[in-house]
């Protein structure tokens, strides 16, 4: 008898197993280091290698360097379709995960000299921030997201360009408006009149890092489209789930000050912000500076890369190996649930700020030559980790006291841990 016409895009994957669809990239435009992202690889496969078959992952640099790869053959030597793996086949690999042994860090020195590079980079157009360049490389190797909030005309942009270009990858910006889609931001799927079948062309979050100019001017529905490129590294669309390549930032601005024509954004996105900065006014002397050298240019035409996407992932393999005491995670894990239990706040921390106070302490520790954690990076990180997570109470909001200091207090109060005593000797 006849078949019935495929409702969707057939494939020699699905063809051969009509229950999982399957689209691969070629192992040539693989990322080695993709699979064994957040410390962890699939079972059954070398630990930190990417897998094959039905198991295959997408990076952003094959959808947006092979907008066409159908009918070319990979490795493997299995005709290729598409790029993506079906949510079943996506559900099914969350349960074969295995955890990766921790290993000593090694090249900290080296470290230190890639992240000077784009210090100083950075620093040729952002005059005398270093505090908050310096949160912004420890996001990076966090690998999380900043948000950068503060009054117009202070460098809020200009601060994420200017670390995208000092970083050879792919960059990508988003204008937020009110009319801006959803699908402008994760991509949509066209239909192709020649192939009788749906090709997807990826929106602007398929990159290494993503610049969002003011987040809050676009609606609800629009900002919501970042929240699982955010969390999972990932972007979902049409029942095919696409996998973005490390590493993978978001660099926002937003204005606090202007309420006109913005939407705040809601508790579940600002969750995902690893930290917010605030870069404020500059010193007279640096504002007299900025007026001498970039008084009737544009500073920022002018950056030269200093560092690419491969340099940058092997920084966070390194940042991944600081070691982190069980004093530290105890105090940091204090430290949280005060901020639950405060009589200033309505909502806390989540158990998601914690891990990322975690990740941002290994950053910062790797930074300044060390490769183990101290309380007194916990300390530094707290208030642009957690304060923007916060809701403050009613009676707080009166009183006209900040998340800032409500976490400023917190920390002054909590004792630091106390060293582990060492072994005595028989």
């Amino acid at each position: 008898m006849p078949r019935d016409p495929p409702r969707y895009s057939t494939s020699p994957h699905r063809q051969r197993n009509p229950g999982t669809e399957v689209r691969s990239v070629p192992t040539s435009v693989q990322v080695s280091a993709g699979g064994a992202r957040w410390g962890a690889a699939r079972a059954g496969n070398q630990l930190g290698a990417p897998s094959v078959g039905p198991q295959r992952r997408t990076t952003a640099a094959a959808l947006i360097a092979a907008p066409n790869l159908r009918g070319r053959p990979c490795r493997t030597g299995r005709p290729v379709g598409d790029w993506a793996v079906s949510p079943q086949a996506s559900h099914r690999r969350t349960h074969q995960v295995v955890r990766r042994t921790r290993t000593a860090p090694a090249g900290l020195d080296a470290l230190q000299e890639s992240t000077a590079r784009i210090r100083d980079n950075i620093e040729q157009v952002i005059e005398g921030k270093t505090e908050v360049v310096d949160l912004a490389l420890v996001v990076l190797l966090a690998e999380g997201h900043l948000l950068v909030e503060d009054v117009p005309g202070v460098g809020k942009t200009m601060l994420a360009k200017a670390l995208a270009r000092s970083i050879d990858c792919t960059v990508r910006r988003i204008q937020f408006t009110p009319d801006l889609l959803p699908s402008d931001v994760t991509g949509v799927s066209i239909y192709n009149q020649d192939s009788h079948d749906f090709e997807f062309k990826p929106g602007a979050v398929f990159a290494n890092l993503v610049v969002g100019d003011e987040i809050n001017r676009a609606s609800p529905k629009t900002q919501s489209a970042l929240l699982e490129a955010m969390e999972e590294r990932q972007v979902s669309v049409d029942g095919v789930t696409y996998i973005l390549e490390t590493p993978f930032m978001v660099i926002a601005t937003q204005n606090p000050i202007e309420m006109e024509g913005t939407y705040p954004l809601p508790e579940a996105q600002r969750d995902r912000f690893t930290a917010r900065a605030s870069i404020g006014y500059p010193s007279p002397d640096a504002e007299v500076l900025m007026l001498e050298h970039h008084g009737g240019i544009e500073p920022i035409e002018d950056l030269e890369p200093v560092a690419d996407a491969l340099e940058v992932r092997k920084l966070i393999d390194i940042v991944r190996g600081v070691h982190l005491s069980d004093e530290v995670k105890r105090y940091v894990v204090d430290l949280v649930n005060a901020t639950r239990s405060s009589a200033d706040l309505r909502l806390g921390a989540s158990p998601r700020a914690g891990l990322h106070l975690v990740r941002a302490s290994r950053a910062k520790a790797a930074l300044a030559g060390r490769d183990y954690v101290l309380p007194d990076d916990v300390q530094e990180l707290a208030v642009p980790v957690l304060a923007h997570r916060l809701l403050p109470t009613a009676e707080a909001q009166v009183a006209r006291r900040a998340p800032e200091a409500v976490v400023a207090d917190l920390v002054e109060r909590l004792s630091l841990p106390e060293p582990a005593a060492p072994a005595r000797r028989r």
